[in-house]
């Protein structure tokens, strides 16, 4: 099969094809057309010529398309599981839940195209505004680059479309190039449902060939882009006055205080450890564990992650399969080897196994090691332990980045302290920082990004306010 790229509505043959390979089976499952410069511009051109036209077509039409596109989704559940599974090696069980969270992704945004609010504004609250009546509204940008990553490569293209285009904007899609057949399908159940031809654009490529056209081209007004820091600070230092989001990634980490019954929360923070191969941003890489339950938590945690089976991810038994890359794959290792000499505990794990890493839990590595205060980006925990509240708070805090953390505790007042002072972009009481509904507030800060995600608030990140005021006339 041989991909095309999608232009203005139509298929359209790129300056060279690819293969694609599984990254579980190394066998080619498809050709993909790569885009030139002038390609990707001319996707630009499409977008903006589309746009006048699309910001104008009523929401309810808005949000129709977005309703026809979730029922697409429902019909071709399966089919769509299996195509995420065969490019991004994903297990076809977190496939298919996937789908499901894509499913209520453009859910989401159908709902909220008809119900983007303004709000009146009392001018006469200060001197001077008498005799005036003042609304909002909220207006779409124009043109949106969105940039997305491998690892959800159908959910994460949701959370960019489908705010953009309830809201109406235009899109140009550049899905990651280990990933690009959802981002295609995507596309064409959009034409299915009638969306008007340069609304939204797919090209492939080179991603700074994509990061150059988007940040230079003045029609560009938006660059939305999920992916590593180095790249997004660059996106952010040449985008000049765009609207810019990020969303980099995480070492996210979990405490869990005194007093807490371990065997109920186990199984849930190996599974934010190890879902996916652990190639989630929110995926579970620090665990700071109370003294008191240090040992018996080791223990229970160990015997849960020797139940996870290694295969292939069309199988429905697999829980973890193979990374997204070979390279990948050396440099989890080495970080490993690192923490080892560094003085941490190998507890179990950290093998290869047909191409698949093995789960690997380490013990008390150096919050230093590229282990800790890095993304691993890989099925990889350490467990430390720690004796007062205080100072767990600043090791988790000890970090570039903050996207979500996990707290377990009985206690309320630790739980508001904890909500507190822990900065990080979400605060998940008794849960793991895994832990991620498609309508809620979704980003971080410091490395971690800028901007939100959730339909709701994507939704004020790719429109403006505009204030009307009426002069009352006797």
């Amino acid at each position: 099969m041989k991909q095309l790229l999608w232009i203005n509505g139509e298929h359209v043959e790129g300056e060279i094809s690819e293969p694609l390979y599984s990254p579980y089976s190394k066998e080619m499952i498809s050709e993909v057309a790569r885009a030139s410069k002038e390609q990707f511009h001319e996707a630009i051109q499409a977008a903006h010529e589309a746009f006048p036209t699309f910001k104008s077509i009523p929401a309810f039409k808005r949000a129709e398309i977005l309703e026809k596109v979730v029922a697409f989704l429902k019909r071709d559940r399966e089919e769509c599981a299996r195509l995420i599974a065969q490019e991004a090696a994903k297990p076809i069980k977190t496939a298919l839940a996937e789908v499901d969270r894509t499913i209520m992704t453009y859910t989401f945004a159908a709902q909220e195209a008809r119900r983007i609010y303004g709000e009146t504004i009392p001018l006469d609250a200060a001197p001077g505004g008498e005799g005036r009546v003042a609304f909002t509204v909220r207006e779409p940008l124009g043109v949106v680059a969105a940039i997305t990553p491998f690892n959800f490569p159908m959910n994460l293209v949701a959370h960019k479309v489908g705010p953009a285009i309830a809201s109406g904007n235009t899109v140009v899609l550049k899905p990651a190039s280990q990933t690009p057949l959802s981002a295609y399908r995507i596309a064409h159940y959009f034409h299915e449902a009638g969306l008007p031809k340069g609304v939204l654009n797919v090209v492939t490529g080179s991603g700074k060939i994509a990061g150059e056209a988007f940040v230079k081209d003045e029609r560009v007004k938006m660059i939305t882009f999920t992916g590593s820091p180095v790249v997004g600070k660059w996106l952010r230092e040449h985008a000049g006055l765009k609207r810019v989001t990020l969303e980099l990634g995480s070492n996210s980490a979990v405490i869990v205080d005194e007093g807490v019954n371990i065997s109920n929360i186990v199984p849930r923070v190996v599974t934010g450890a190890f879902t996916y191969q652990g190639q989630v941003c929110i995926s579970v890489q620090r665990i700071f564990v109370h003294s008191s339950l240090y040992d018996s938590f080791v223990d229970q945690f160990v015997k849960e992650t020797k139940k996870l089976t290694l295969g292939n991810p069309l199988h429905h038994e697999t829980d973890i399969s193979a990374l997204i890359s070979e390279e990948e794959v050396e440099r989890i290792q080495n970080w490993i080897q690192e923490a080892v000499n560094h003085g941490a505990r190998l507890e179990y794990g950290g093998k290869v196994i047909n191409r698949m890493l093995q789960p690997t839990v380490l013990l008390n590595a150096s919050l230093s090691d590229k282990i800790s205060c890095q993304e691993v980006f890989g099925p990889v925990v350490h467990i430390n332990r720690f004796d007062y509240f205080d100072e767990v708070i600043e090791a988790v805090n000890d970090s570039s980045y903050g996207l979500q953390v996990g707290v377990y505790t009985n206690d309320v007042n630790k739980a508001f302290r904890a909500s507190r002072e822990l900065h990080v972009g979400g605060v998940m009481i008794n849960e793991i920082p895994t832990f991620r509904v498609d309508h809620m507030p979704y980003g971080g800060v410091k490395m971690s990004g800028m901007g939100r995600e959730g339909i709701k608030y994507a939704i004020e990140e790719v429109t403006e306010i505009k204030l009307i005021s009426f002069k009352l006339t006797e």
